[in-house]
């Protein structure tokens, strides 16, 4: 809760951020409905797609680029740049057919006309740009499952896969895989970060890095709504780069943001009621959407280790049904999120295992006084952890001392605990797992011992040859029903083991002014705003 003394600090700290905000004005009127303001308080890297690895920077890149496909709300692959594709019987070959309305944003590098349509060639530099060592994209794994590609006519693309990937069409909806122009991109070299160029419902004008971001509505979009209006609505994008996450809360409550995405401890209790309701206060001024997230919070035993109690089924089992995570949820997340209580696979995607794990004291209790029996000794565990995650694991140490376990905590810096996790160095350790596209997929390929760490997601090294059979069945199964059974068993058998311990399915959380409409919320937690608009 924000205290008397907590608000006046707020308050001192908001007066220079707004006298910040105002030196720091565009042209543009901030105060105007037609522009949407928001604040990154982490910083963006980069405005090319071919690095677009984390939100900060795939947000204002979704708004300025567009690939062959696009997700729907409910994951579903539609149509983006491609008005059609076809798929051949064996899974391999995808050809892709392309709108012939669609321009680049206007430069002068274009010429005379100042802009040129978007062919099937421009796709072809653009993996060609994506798969080059020298560009170094992180994205550049996008193409690992491809052969071929080439462009058949001017708006016919082929693509050929090296063997069958059913998710492809998942990864090209990536902002990876965005149409970029050549001359553009040659002419700019690296600086094509700050001087971007795509076919997006907003165009590039202005980035004061550290300052401001202005994005103006590209008024040749080719996307409508369903009353035959074009998008976007808005005229400008406008975003800050104000660090301190407190006085971004403050000027979102003051109306000079039109929305925060997430929600900060340091604010979820003025925001939220203890059962994840909007507090009455704000209801007049605010819109708060939820929903499932492709996040997975979870713990990771690291199984060569050489502590017993890790090595140890029983223990880990006795760790998976040993704490209460629905009042885990209620009582540290204001109930956002969803108790964990079933596979690793998230909530919102197919595949995922459908048997449950229930809290059980007394079978946990059994299950490490068996233990000691056997190892004549009492487990003791360290868990690492950065300081955001800092209050579950306080949490799950005293859940565990109740059961016999000694679970001890070792802060790290989030840096420190990424590359301690991936070289083996924990052998208990936090983690989160948020899905890169919409295919069950990518939370299996962790338990795949072809994946182990420091080369791939695998860090707990679990190993199991019936699961990495099944791993390669699944990848080549076209039928997606057949496929999701495979997921599903997968899924459990992984978790009959326990290599990891699932804690929550995370959600989507947004708080909005009251007079935003149309913003939407998905389980990628992607921000859409040619179909927003504010009254």
């Amino acid at each position: 809760m924000i205290t008397g003394r907590h608000l006046a600090y707020l308050t001192s700290v908001f007066i220079l951020t707004v006298f910040f905000f105002n030196a720091c004005k565009d042209n543009i009127d901030l105060n105007t409905k037609k522009v949407f303001r928001y604040n990154e308080h982490r910083n963006i890297t980069s405005l090319d797609p071919a690095f677009a690895r984390n939100p900060q920077n795939i947000w204002p890149i979704n708004q300025l680029f567009n690939g062959l496909v696009q997700l729907d709300n409910d994951l579903n692959i539609k149509p983006e740049l491609a008005t059609s594709w076809k798929i051949s019987p064996d899974g391999l070959t995808y050809i892709f057919h392309l709108r012939k309305d669609v321009y680049f944003h206007e430069s002068p590098v274009f010429g005379k006309k100042r802009t040129r349509n978007v062919k099937a060639s421009d796709f072809v530099y653009s993996f060609n740009r994506l798969s080059d060592p020298k560009v170094a994209s992180p994205g550049s794994w996008v193409l690992q499952q491809v052969e071929e590609y080439k462009a058949l006519d001017e708006f016919s693309l082929l693509i050929k896969l090296k063997k069958p990937f059913p998710a492809f069409l998942g990864l090209l909806s990536m902002r990876y895989c965005a149409v970029v122009p050549k001359e553009v991109v040659e002419y700019f070299g690296a600086n094509f970060r700050s001087n971007p160029i795509g076919t997006g419902p907003f165009y590039f004008k202005r980035w004061n890095e550290n300052v401001k971001l202005v994005l103006r509505k590209n008024p040749t979009y080719f996307e409508f709504d369903s009353q035959g209006e074009r998008l976007p609505y808005l005229e400008s994008v406008a975003v800050q780069f104000i660090p301190d996450i407190q006085s971004e809360f403050m000027l979102f409550l003051q109306g000079k943001l039109d929305f925060i995405n997430s929600l900060d401890s340091s604010y979820k209790d003025e925001l939220l009621t203890p059962i994840g309701e909007l507090q009455p206060k704000y209801k007049e001024q605010l819109t708060m959407l939820k929903g499932p997230y492709l996040n997975t919070e979870y713990i990771g035993f690291y199984l060569e280790s050489t502590n017993p109690a890790i090595q140890s089924k029983k223990i880990r089992e006795a760790i998976n049904i040993g704490f209460d995570r629905k009042l885990m949820i209620a009582y540290l997340r204001n109930n956002v999120g969803y108790p964990a209580n079933k596979g690793f696979i998230p909530k919102g995607l197919q595949g995922s295992s459908q048997e449950p794990s229930l809290f059980n004291v007394v079978k946990a209790k059994k299950l490490v006084n068996d233990y000691q029996l056997e190892n004549k000794d009492k487990p003791s565990i360290t868990v690492a952890t950065d300081a955001n995650y800092l209050d579950i694991c306080e949490y799950l140490q005293q859940e565990l001392q109740k059961i016999g376990i000694d679970l001890n905590i070792e802060v790290m810096p989030s840096a420190s605990l990424r590359q301690a996790k991936s070289s083996g160095k924990l052998e208990l350790f936090r983690a989160s797992w948020i899905a890169d596209y919409p295919d069950a997929e990518n939370y299996l390929s962790l338990f795949n011992s072809k994946n182990f760490s420091p080369n791939g997601p695998n860090y707990t090294h679990f190993k199991n040859p019936i699961y990495d059979e099944l791993y390669q069945e699944a990848l080549s199964t076209v039928s997606s029903t057949l496929r999701y059974e495979k997921y599903r068993e997968m899924d459990a058998m992984a978790m009959k083991e326990f290599p990891i311990i699932p804690l929550y399915y995370d959600q989507v959380i947004r708080f909005l002014q009251k007079d935003v409409i149309g913003m939407e919320i998905n389980p990628i937690n992607l921000l859409v705003l040619k179909t927003v608009s504010k009254n």
